[in-house]
């Protein structure tokens, strides 16, 4: 049975793109906002804003003072938080069908007036909050840093997604008050930003609430570039071996896809399910079970829409066991499924794995207006809700297998080792190998 969520969408006068999915079940309503602004948007030597921002918006703006923002909605009864990622930040509440305008009230203030209580003492404030988020998850976490490590190795210096979320140290201490106000001023427009109401909410109600609310708000945000062509796989392995304290040494395959939103991209993360994603992937039964040279192996594809994708495997080494060894393994087991594809039995598992995680987050209404977002703010498409699952089961195994050709060739590796340091070796000794 097709999947048929109720989408009403409207552009406000300003530019504001606004969807709502009525969903009468619960008395609560869902309020997500993606603003068009994530990592890739950041200029060398600024890297981190948008991650800053994410923090800033909730230590007040014009009429709201530090900290009210939570203290408001979470009096109502709200869940609310907000994260960021490369192509986006997305902020979000899921309120009472009564805090609604409470709800829509608060983000007007903070979108359209943050910069008001953007002062030196407050950026310095969140600032220093940011570093110490940066040295928590990153920098005093084994292997926090080795997805930074495989960004940086797989997409050249200068690409949109070769530096982190978190940025820099060093960049976020360079940050002038005219640098973040710049940078405000620049991407938080309602010309840059998507909001879903998702929930016990009408079409009528919640568009008059959104140009009650937000349509006053002038768009002000600078045009957004044209996406980067798509980028070519590696033409050829490149490696960052990093010896650091970490518990057991572990292999980052990663590989370059294509962009989000095509069926091609689709296609390279089934394949990656196949090699090394489930449980019953080729990994998983040939190094976990039958061999027991790794103690772990799951794989992942990212959808990104600036030029590239990223798909990677991830191998924990089993103790006393050649690196190397575990890394011809995977090489041989990708040739292998290159050679012929998935099994039926392959193909099925990982369309009906790929089924069961979207049907369960579409089960959430937060997750639900999540994706509503984030298909209209970077694909213009929020049917995507409705129409994903006939794309994935129209996959076939000839698409699974050309797209794994084309862009999981062993040959176009990147690997980032974390290896123990032992007694002949000092942490955090490097050594990179194109």
């Amino acid at each position: 049975m097709p999947l048929d969520y109720p989408l009403h969408r409207r552009t406000l006068p300003n530019g504001l793109r606004v969807v709502v999915s009525p969903d009468h079940t619960v008395p609560n309503v869902t309020v997500n906002l993606w603003v068009g602004v994530g990592s890739r948007h950041e200029a060398p030597g600024r890297t981190g804003f948008a991650h800053l921002f994410e923090h800033l918006m909730f230590q007040g703006s014009r009429n709201v003072r530090s900290g009210e923002h939570f203290e408001a909605l979470m009096a109502e009864g709200a869940r609310l938080n907000a994260t960021t990622w490369f192509d986006r930040t997305n902020y979000f509440e899921t309120v009472p069908t009564g805090a609604v305008e409470l709800a829509l009230w608060l983000e007007a203030d903070r979108h359209g007036h943050l910069l008001d209580a953007v002062t030196q003492e407050n950026l310095d404030n969140q600032r220093d909050v940011v570093k110490e988020e940066k040295r928590q998850r990153y920098d005093n976490q084994p292997y926090g840093n080795a997805l930074i490590d495989v960004y940086a190795t797989l997409f050249p210096e200068g690409h949109p997604y070769h530096h982190p979320t978190i940025g820099s140290m060093e960049d976020l201490d360079a940050a002038s008050l005219e640098d973040v106000h710049d940078f405000f001023r620049r991407y938080y427009g309602p010309d840059n930003t998507v909001l879903t109401l998702c929930g016990d909410i009408t079409p009528e109600r919640g568009f008059e609430l959104a140009e009650r609310y937000l349509g006053p708000l002038p768009a002000s945000a600078e045009p957004p570039r044209a996406n980067l062509p798509q980028l070519d796989p590696l033409d050829g392995p490149v490696r960052l071996d990093r010896r650091s304290a970490v518990p057991n040494d572990r292999l980052h395959l990663a590989f370059r896809l294509p962009v989000d939103g095509t069926d091609e991209f689709l296609a390279a993360a089934v394949a990656l399910d196949c090699v090394g994603g489930l449980s019953t992937s080729r990994l998983v039964r040939r190094l976990v079970r039958r061999e027991q040279t790794a103690i772990g192996a799951h794989a992942t594809a990212w959808g990104f829409v600036d030029g590239s994708s990223l798909g990677f495997v991830v191998l924990d080494v089993a103790p006393g066991v050649d690196t190397r060894a575990v890394e011809d393994a995977f090489v041989e087991e990708l040739s292998a499924f290159l050679e012929d594809g998935p099994t039926d039995v392959e193909l099925e598992a990982s369309l009906a794995q790929s089924e069961r995680s979207w049907l369960s987050a579409l089960a959430s209404q937060e997750e639900r207006a999540d994706v509503i977002s984030h298909h209209h703010l970077l694909h213009d498409d929020p049917g995507v809700v409705n129409t994903h699952l006939d794309r994935l089961r129209a996959l076939t195994g000839d698409d699974v297998l050309a797209a794994a050709r084309r862009w999981l060739r062993p040959d176009q590796r990147a690997v980032v080792a974390y290896l123990v340091e032992d007694d002949a070796t000092e942490a955090d000794d490097e050594e990179a190998v194109a």
